[in-house]
């Protein structure tokens, strides 16, 4: 009968742990909206590497449309909306030729298509190799999702196409161990991650890594001299290693390494000509790297911390990427590392604007409109203290006792 009766309490917090919550809240809502207040259209800063967008099922319930977060609030309020994280390189559709005869309210010009964007089954609510949405109403529980950094897709942890869960990177507390994700369909496009040192990788056991493991594959890249002094330059292509080949043959100007004697599949040392000299090393010229997997070997990758700044940036590997459609690998600001930063900055600049504010219209009363404004947190002050001397420390406060405290304040004031 007691534990029937405890079960029916009311939960309740401290003043400390509800301020925390209700921050912890709202620094997850600007992390989520990159600071974005959602006062203005984004539409006119064309098409943004990074903010949160929002599908409209209720306008366009093909999925084929995307709204930012201040469209999704003025213009679609009340309608089936889709949270959609944030998608990058996209432009806001809203009231475009995508939604009829709906207009805008914030930037009702706008041009008839915005031609660059994409969509995936994410703005139809659809999520996963599985194509379901999320919240999912037919699941007993719902499963925590990784985004792919290339497709934008999220993923349940079951369909990751892992042997097992437990191949996920994570700390003893099941905080994650790696910064980004790439799909298993996906990591076909990056085939030629495998051919960086492991240190890129973040795996299941990366905390236990040993300093002068790590420093020895730190050592790899950085001994790498350049492949750029001699050796044969075919049709603007280094030649070389057939591992280089297989992995980055999807480019015109590919980088490659000759075939080595050894017979283990590592890499052997190989050199450009003079005519490449020019541009920055090749990171994948040497090492002891083994060749990318097929197609048919492709595997999802989980990739660690600032893995993006160990990428090459040589002539050949810049178009390279470009030829993939993934240059926006070696953008900073595409990672949401650095969106999550940037959000955070634009918040405390936010809060400071909103503290100087505050200061700014205390000073400009005048010493009549600031003595009451100090009586008045004064009354407040020895009210509530007046109401926690008197209150039994052993029963809750509850919403009827903080509308007490300000009758009481109201009924003083009157007397005064």
């Amino acid at each position: 009968m007691a534990d029937a009766f405890d079960d029916e309490t009311e939960q309740t917090v401290t003043m400390d742990e509800y301020l925390k919550e209700v921050e912890a809240e709202e620094l997850e809502a600007d992390l989520v909206l990159g600071g974005d207040e959602g006062k203005e259209c984004t539409y006119n800063m064309g098409y943004m590497k990074r903010q949160a967008i929002f599908s409209c099922l209720t306008c366009t319930p093909e999925g084929n449309a995307g709204v930012c977060t201040a469209c999704s609030l003025s213009c679609h309020d009340g309608h089936e909306i889709v949270e959609l994280w944030t998608k990058r390189n996209f432009r806001c559709d809203c009231g475009n030729s995508k939604f009829g005869e709906f207009f805008c309210k914030l930037c009702p010009s706008k041009d008839v298509e915005n031609a660059d964007n994409s969509y995936n089954q994410n703005f139809k609510g659809l999520y996963c190799t599985c194509g379901r949405p999320y919240p999912d109403p037919d699941a007993k529980e719902q499963e925590e999702m990784i985004q792919c950094i290339l497709c934008e897709d999220w993923f349940h942890e079951e369909h990751l196409g892992l042997e097992t869960v437990s191949e996920i990177p994570k700390d003893s507390d099941g905080e994650p161990l790696y910064e980004d994700f790439i799909c298993k369909t996906c990591s076909a496009v990056c085939s030629f991650l495998t051919l960086y040192p492991q240190t890129i990788r973040a795996t299941e056991c990366q905390a236990g890594v040993s300093a002068s493991n790590t420093s020895k594959d730190k050592g790899v890249m950085e001994s790498n001299p350049a492949p750029c002094a001699s050796g044969k330059l075919e049709n603007n292509v280094c030649s070389g290693s057939s591992a280089n080949s297989d992995a980055l043959s999807s480019s015109p100007n590919h980088v490659a390494v000759e075939k080595g004697s050894s017979s283990n599949g590592t890499l052997e040392k190989s050199n450009c000509s003079d005519a490449c000299a020019k541009d920055t090393a090749c990171v994948l010229g040497v090492g002891s790297m083994v060749s990318p997997p097929t197609t048919s070997e492709t595997k999802s990758f989980f990739l660690g911390k600032s893995w993006r700044e160990s990428l090459c940036k040589c002539g050949n590997c810049l178009e390279m990427y470009k030829q993939k459609h993934i240059s926006y690998l070696i953008d900073q600001e595409d990672s949401i590392a650095e969106y999550e930063k940037i959000a955070k900055q634009k918040r405390e600049e936010k809060l400071q604007k909103q503290e100087g504010a505050e200061l700014d219209f205390i000073n400009n009363l005048g010493h009549v409109e600031k003595m009451e404004i100090l009586g008045g947190i004064a009354d407040f002050k020895d009210e509530f203290r007046s109401f926690l001397e008197s209150f039994d420390p052993s029963k809750t406060i509850t919403s009827s006792d903080v509308h007490q405290i300000f009758e009481n304040l109201a009924k003083k004031r009157k007397r005064t």
